[in-house]
This record gives structure tokens, C-alpha cells and sequence, in this order.
């Protein structure tokens, strides 16, 4: 997993509520085992029309947005179905934090597991970003500080569970995290099989 500590560029204001995992990856892109590929399925039912070309209308399709490390959401972003595919999808377009009043919570999950940061703020708050965010408002998401910058240099705080943190800033998921005890795992083994050779 590719560790985390901070991310600078435009934040796009995909404000809406309740955006589920269907519309951030339809299922019929999720066909095969692999991630290769998902970042272009992202969004497509907003994102393309009904003859495959691109919308225009559709935010992350202008310019100013194309490629947008960081996406703000409204509420209950990521909502749904519990397919990690819609992290793999919002990573394949370049994604590495969105920043939203609330996750789904299967989604939140599987943000840690896969090196995207989900970060909590109110909503006024993100709507001041947004406000500011352009091609020239650029915002930091710091997570070693625990700070959002905004593009005015207003530093809002946020909190992430701290293991979570630990894990995603030295880039390493829920086996990593249990390989780190690998010895005390197989000592354990070697101990249990000593004592009770009979299970």
C-alpha cells in the first residue's frame, strides 16, 4: 500500500449526499479480480454519455478538476454496497483523500485498507473550501499535522483513530500490520502445539 502523509492540489466540490458505491463504480465494471482499469469506470453513468463520450457537464470531466488529488463530498459519501472497488476506482483517477461530514462505513473501512484518506469535516467547513478551490486555490491535506489547509491558509483540524493513521502514514493494511508480529504469531504456534498436541 502507498503510505500517506500529505497531499496538495485543487479540491473538487462533488458536494452532493448520499453518493453510493454504485455511482462512484458501477458493478458491471467489476467484472474481473484486479484494479486495473477502474479509475476510467469511475463516476461513468455522470462521467460519460449514453454514446461513451465524455460529459462536460459532469465536474470532474472540466479541467480545473481533471485529476484532482482531493474530492470534497456531502454527507454519507460512499454509502451502499460494501465493494472496495469504489476506493480502487476513486485511486485509479487520482484520488488520494476525499472530505466529507460523513462515510459509509464499510467505505471508511476500506479507505485505510487501501491508502485513501477519508476525512471528517462539517460541512460549512467544506463548503468555505470549496468556495476558495480552483486551479489557483490549492488545498493540503496534512495528515502527519492533522490539518486540512485551505487555500486562504485557514488550518482546520481533524482527528483520525490513531492506529489508522500510524498505518496509513507508513503505508501498511490490516496483514501488514499483523505480519509485524510475526514472531510472536509463530511462537505462539510453536507453544500451543507443545502443550496441547492433541488439537
Amino acid at each position: 500500500m502507498t503510505p500517506f502523509s500529505s497531499v496538495t492540489g485543487p479540491a473538487a466540490p462533488l458536494l452532493a449526499a448520499n453518493v453510493d458505491t454504485d455511482v462512484i463504480i458501477p458493478i458491471q465494471a467489476l467484472v474481473g479480480t484486479g484494479k486495473d482499469g477502474l479509475g476510467e469506470q469511475a463516476f461513468a453513468r455522470l462521467r460519460y454519455r449514453s454514446d461513451g463520450t465524455e460529459n462536460p457537464e459532469f465536474l470532474l470531466n472540466q479541467k480545473s478538476w481533471r485529476g484532482t488529488p482531493i474530492l470534497l463530498a456531502g454527507e454519507n459519501f460512499g454509502c451502499g454496497s460494501s465493494r472496495e472497488g469504489a476506493v480502487w476506482a476513486l485511486m485509479g483517477m487520482g484520488v488520494r483523500c476525499v472530505i466529507a461530514p460523513s462515510f459509509g462505513d464499510i467505505f471508511h473501512a476500506n479507505c485505510f485498507q487501501n491508502g485513501l484518506l477519508p476525512v471528517r469535516l462539517p460541512m460549512d467547513a467544506i463548503r468555505r473550501i470549496a468556495a476558495l478551490s480552483g486551479a489557483n486555490g490549492l488545498t493540503t491535506v496534512d495528515l502527519e499535522r492533522g490539518v486540512v489547509i485551505a487555500p486562504d491558509g485557514e488550518a482546520i483540524p481533524f482527528q483520525v483513530d490513531p492506529r489508522k493513521r500510524e498505518a496509513l502514514l507508513e503505508g501498511l493494511d490490516d496483514i501488514s500490520l499483523t505480519l509485524r508480529h510475526a514472531e510472536a504469531i509463530a511462537a505462539f504456534r510453536d507453544r500451543a502445539q507443545t502443550e496441547r498436541p492433541w488439537q
